[in-house]
Parts: C-alpha cells; structure tokens; sequence
C-alpha cells in the first residue's frame, strides 16, 4: 500500500476480520472460500476460527499410506449454512458435524461442508473428518514443494505456505490460530515428532505412537508430523524450556556443535526480544537433500539437513517473529524473513563476526541490476516472490537503517514491543510503522518508503 494511504490497522484476529480489512465482500450464511488474502486468495475460510485440532493420525512408512482423523472444535463467526476446509489429495472417508453426518464435495484444494442445521453466530461446533491416502507436497508459486513431502524413511512435513492442507483439514491461513494435540503411530524403530510437549511415547505390536501438545496458538502452516529414523534427545534448560532433538543419524556428526548452542541461542534472543514465547523448544535435523529449505515450524524447527548456526539463529528467531507474532498478510513477509535475516546479523556483531554495519555496506555495494533490488520487500508482487533475497536481505536493511535512524535504544525497544505487544497474535507493516514512530518519536515515513515500497536500489541514507 502506497504510504500516503497509509491508516491505522487493528489487530486482526480472524479470518473474517481480515476479509474486511482486505476489502473481500461481506459473507452470506455461506462461508467464504478464503480469506482474501492478495497472494493465496483460497487460502483460509470464512464465516468461522478453529480453537482447537487434534489429529490422530497412522503413518506407514513403507507404503506410505496416511490414515487420519482430524477432530477441529471451532466457533461460528456468522450464521453458517456451508462452511469450507482447506484439503487437498487425500480421500475423505467421512465428515460428521456435531453428532451428525454432514454433506461434503471437494472443490480443487477446498472440502465444502454443509452441516445438516444451520450454526447460529457465537456457537461451538467439533467437525470431525476420517481421510487415508498416500500424502504427497504441493508445488509453490516458486516452484518449490511443501507439505507432506516423503523420504527415504519417512516424511519431511513443513507447511509454508500451502501445504498443511495436504495431511490434515485446516483453516489454512495465518490468522486462524488455534492449539493442537498429535497423536502419531508409526512402524517401531521411526520416531514421529511434531510441536510443543511430548506427553507419552508407547510401543505395542510393532508399532510406536507419539502423543504431542502444542498448547499455545499456532498457525496451520508451521505444523508439523515429521517421521524418520532419529536420534533423539531431551532434556530442560535452566529457565525451564523443555527441548527435545531429533537428528537422522547421517546428519548427526555435523549438527551436533550447533544443536549445543540452542539453549544460549535461545537465552540470546530471550534477552534481545523478551520471553521465549513457548513452553517447548528444540530441533528436527532430517536427512532430505531434495528439499533445499528449513522452516521454522513452531517451537521445533525442521532442517533438511544439519544447519550452520546462523540457520539455527535464524529458525529460532522466527518463534518469535512469524510464530508468536504472525502475519496478517502473506503481502507482509518481511516481517518475518527480514527481523529473522537481521538478527543473523546481531548475533555475529555481539559474537565476535561482522559488524551489522559491513553486513549492510556489503549488500549495498551491489549493482543496481542485481537480484537484491528486483523487488521492494513491503510489496514482493505475488506468491513467487515471497521468499526472494529482498524479502531477507533488503529487509534486514530496513531494519538496519531504523536502527541508524532511531539509534540502539529506541531500536530495541520497538523489537521487543512488538514481540510483547502481538505476542500470540498478528501485526501488519503499517502497525510497526506506527509502533517505531511512537517509541522514536520521530516521522519514519520517507525512511519506510524508500525501503520497504520503493522499486530500485535506494540511496544511501
């Protein structure tokens, strides 16, 4: 959005506050098919929120067969004669809404439900959706895979931004968070591991079964299940965060030195921006050379490999900017891309590397033609763009140049405000705008413009 145009957002809180905000038609008693989000505009559903999944699922690694049961408890947010799920390629073998059967069709990547009573507005209703199948990703704008995405002992699951919806029903956009239970089962001898607390671990006929709980709020996207033969390790750190590693032993050797360093990671950026935001922490390092990504999935990253540290630094910065602190809008990815490129760079000036300075003088030093200045990070255009250098590097920029602006005090104090601030919610671009002027003091309009919207390599400040 052009900064003249700029107003004052609200927290947005459910996918049918940011149909409005975005401008999206005001739905019927029929849910709306997405959330009108510019870039995946199927992505999400109206006319309700999701509190709570529990997803029972039975996982055969040799077959690769899936077979799930997903149970979602959501409230209506209108009266609703047919509401939608994100869910895309396996086969839904029954839907029941309440105690009683539901109508359903699948539409592309949506399941249509049609309840057999309208739900009025305010009421709680449990959806609960039998599937089976063999999982498989999906293919990103960019071209890259997400999802369910199979290996050589197992699966790789990482959802951004698409692909929660290719192993359980979702409501599948950022703004819809909800609090989850993993129950997992899987041949003896793989290891399944998903969010937050291991509750138990039981191995009866071959087969073990994982039962997990991510009780903080969590977007569809950084769910995971993933599935492999692991190493594991737990224990808790000194200020009572409960980490639990698993590393394919093929990575072992070369995560082992960085994996140490998680617990002061985490007392790091603790310092830096506030409580670590979960009860829960640690590491997936899997064996999955055809991926060529890690992600942040909540409270446990998932790496495809074993990560340097600024992979570590940068995963673990995200639980609290993208994780406790979502998008609004998938338009707004800096926020989580640049804050988590830029604290890299803090944890090598306060660890003896570079200074944040040569990292910035660095990038600015490229030419004019060079893929770094293809886009502004505030507007990235599409959903191919969204993980492109600028998003990362040029708004890790931004951020370095609010820094000069503003000077250290007031810099770090916005960053923790708006971890503390948005903690288990959702922010837009305009709200931390208006967030670093507040505590600056200062008109940050040029600086934000010239920035984060402006096409070409910007001036030096």
């Amino acid at each position: 959005m052009p900064k003249a145009a700029r107003r004052t957002f609200v927290l947005v809180t459910t996918p049918l506050a940011l149909a409005a905000l975005l401008g999206a038609a005001a739905p019927g008693p029929t849910g709306s098919s997405g959330v009108g989000d510019p870039y995946f505009p199927l992505a999400g559903n109206g006319g309700y929120h999701v509190e709570h999944y529990d997803l029972t699922l039975g996982y055969d690694t040799a077959s690769r067969h899936l077979d799930g049961k997903a149970v979602l408890t959501a409230r209506a947010t209108q009266r609703l004669t047919r509401f939608d799920l994100d869910f895309k390629g396996l086969t839904v073998t029954g839907l029941t809404v309440g105690h009683a059967k539901a109508g359903f069709r699948r539409d592309g990547q949506e399941l249509v439900v049609t309840p057999q009573r309208a739900l009025r507005k305010g009421e709680r209703f449990t959806v609960t959706v039998t599937y089976k199948g063999r999982p498989g990703p999906v293919t990103d704008p960019d071209g890259s895979l997400d999802g369910w995405i199979p290996t050589d002992d197992g699966a790789f699951v990482a959802g951004e931004p698409q692909g929660a919806m290719t192993w359980f029903p979702a409501n599948n956009h950022p703004t819809d968070k909800s609090s989850y239970d993993f129950t997992i089962t899987v041949p003896s001898g793989r290891t399944a591991v998903a969010n937050g607390v291991l509750l138990s671990q039981r191995t009866a006929h071959g087969r073990t079964t994982f039962r997990w709980r991510q009780s903080e709020p969590m977007a569809a996207y950084l769910a995971t299940a993933t599935v492999g033969k692991f190493k594991v390790e737990h224990f808790t750190t000194k200020n009572g965060i409960r980490v639990y590693n698993a590393v394919d032993a093929r990575e072992a050797a070369a995560a082992a030195p960085v994996l140490k360093k998680l617990p002061s990671v985490l007392e790091w950026e603790s310092r830096l921006f506030g409580p670590y935001p979960f009860r829960a922490a640690g590491s997936i390092v899997d064996h999955a050379p055809n991926v060529g990504y890690a992600l942040e999935t909540q409270s446990r990253p998932v790496y495809d490999r074993a990560p340097d540290l600024s992979t570590l630094v940068h995963e673990n910065a995200h639980q609290w900017f993208g994780d406790s602190v979502s998008l609004t809008s998938w338009k707004d990815i800096w926020l989580n891309e640049g804050f988590a490129t830029y604290t890299e760079w803090l944890y090598a000036e306060q660890h003896g590397g570079d200074s944040a300075q040569k990292s910035f003088d660095e990038l600015y030093a490229k030419p004019a033609s060079d893929d770094l200045w293809e886009f502004p990070p505030g507007n990235p255009g599409s959903g191919a763009n969204i993980f492109g250098t600028p998003v990362y590097a040029r708004g890790a920029m931004t951020l370095h140049a609010l820094r000069k602006a503003v000077g250290d005090r007031a810099f770090f104090l916005v960053l923790r405000a708006w971890a503390s601030g948005h903690r288990y919610g959702h922010g837009t671009t305009a709200q931390f705008e208006r967030l670093a002027e507040r505590v600056s003091g200062q008109d940050l309009d040029g600086l934000f413009r010239t920035w984060l919207d402006t096409p070409g390599k910007p001036n030096q400040p």
